[in-house]
């Protein structure tokens, strides 16, 4: 005589899913993490800097450059900033109409006085 085969537990319908592990996420949300530090950092080194603006304002500055006329490379300076800039662009352009050559302006004699030069 011979042995029945052993009983077999049902076959489900359709195939089971594999189920997702935590891992599969974590990969996932570092890599979204990865991905936008990467375009954050591109986007921040490719920006200009305040300072690059200050530069571009005081190249920009004119004899036409007041505190009410700003021109438009100087519109998003800070106001101190601004005026600082102005009062430093005066002053090189004082000092540029002054003489050159290293003469006094007095009129001195050998003696060291001045002899009535001013008068």
């Amino acid at each position: 005589m011979t042995t029945p085969p052993p009983a077999m537990p049902p076959m489900p319908a359709h195939a089971p899913k594999p189920g997702t592990t935590r891992r599969t996420g974590w990969i996932i949300v570092a890599g979204i993490a990865a991905t936008l530090a990467i375009i954050t950092t591109v986007v921040w080194t490719n920006g200009r800097s305040y300072e690059d603006t200050v530069a571009d304002c005081k190249k920009a500055l004119n004899s036409t450059s007041t505190k009410t006329n700003r021109p438009d490379a100087c519109q998003d300076v800070k106001a101190n900033d601004y005026d600082a800039l102005l009062v430093s662009y005066s002053l090189q352009h004082a000092f540029d109409g002054l003489s050159k050559t290293d003469q006094d302006t007095l009129d001195y004699y050998d003696d060291g006085s001045i002899n009535g030069s001013i008068g």
